[in-house]
């Protein structure tokens, strides 16, 4: 990539200075967004255009997919472009809303992994109150829930960072404007109060992941109560993984703010930037549509149609 960066802006390095490299690495995250675009999309439809999926399960699963959609083209795509033009300069107005918007789809995802938990211990825990509990006011408070959770936290993550005042040369060793990479930036400790805004971030991430704990043991425990053998292990293969995407998203996003930073970017740096940036939004439709045969038959509707509609 260009060895220079604007005042006004920054570079990002991308994961190799070899351009080679570098293409290899954009064409697997190339598969790996259109793989999590068609994927998010199928679910998307598939909810919307099918009445057997009219359930708070799906409505939440429909917006889950949107967010997902949105967080991984906040930054896959640039990084794409990027290194295919063989240019990583970013100006800081695009550093700025790439950093709010990164945020603002991170902590609203975890608040919907964290409402669909909840979901989840209803309809498996209380199946006789279900529709009591989870009714459309519920439904609709739990959603505005997520999105003013992410966007208040977009703001107040990405104007303590932008406080700061930077020093040197503005390289971003990273392929997207990573917080914790841009702090290394600043001139002095004029950083305090965004750590202190991480470790707020933080504890809330926190407090969604012992909810989903509490959720899914309660969750596990109806489970085992379960006499059919098979019926459990359909509960089990049902909510491990999600369950296992739940954690790896919420436990590499809060290592990554938390760990000491060297000066020097480390592997790990990268490899746990892929683990909550890349894999839950590819992942999460595999999980949710190939394992559900709800799911499986409405995409079998969905394309029935389409294929009547283009022979038509």
């Amino acid at each position: 990539m260009a060895n220079f960066t604007t005042m006004n802006g920054f570079l990002l390095m991308g994961f190799s200075a070899k351009p080679e490299l570098e293409i290899l690495c954009a064409s697997l995250f190339l598969v790996s967004y259109l793989v999590a675009l068609t994927g998010n999309i199928l679910i998307i439809t598939a909810t919307s255009m099918d009445d057997s999926l009219y359930s708070p399960m799906y409505f939440f699963l429909k917006h889950l997919s949107f967010l997902d959609l949105c967080y991984i083209s906040v930054t896959v795509p640039r990084y794409i472009c990027n290194s295919f033009m063989h240019n990583g300069n970013i100006s800081l107005w695009e550093c700025i809303l790439q950093c709010f918007a990164f945020t603002l789809c991170g902590c609203a995802e975890m608040v919907m992994l964290t409402v669909m938990s909840y979901d989840r211990y209803v309809a498996i825990c209380l199946p006789l109150h279900y529709e009591i509990i989870m009714n459309f006011n519920t439904c609709i408070h739990g959603i505005l829930a997520v999105w003013i959770s992410g966007v208040i936290s977009g703001v107040m993550h990405t104007a303590a960072t932008f406080s700061i005042h930077f020093c040197g040369t503005k390289i971003i060793h990273q392929f997207f404007c990573d917080v914790p990479q841009i702090l290394k930036l600043s001139c002095s400790n004029e950083y305090v109060s965004e750590l202190g805004v991480i470790v707020f971030l933080s504890l809330v991430a926190f407090l969604c992941f012992i909810c989903i704990g509490l959720s899914y043991m309660h969750i596990f425990s109806t489970v085992l109560q379960i006499p059919s053998a098979e019926g459990r292990a359909k509960a089990f293969s049902t909510c491990m993984p999600h369950l296992s995407v739940v954690i790896l998203f919420i436990s590499t996003g809060v290592f990554a703010f938390l760990k000491p930073h060297s000066d020097s970017p480390t592997a790990l740096d990268f490899l746990l930037s892929v683990f909550y940036t890349v894999l839950p939004p590819t992942l999460n439709p595999m999980i949710y549509s190939l394992r559900n045969k709800a799911m499986k038959t409405a995409l079998r509707k969905v394309f029935k149609r389409r294929k009547a509609y283009f022979f038509c």
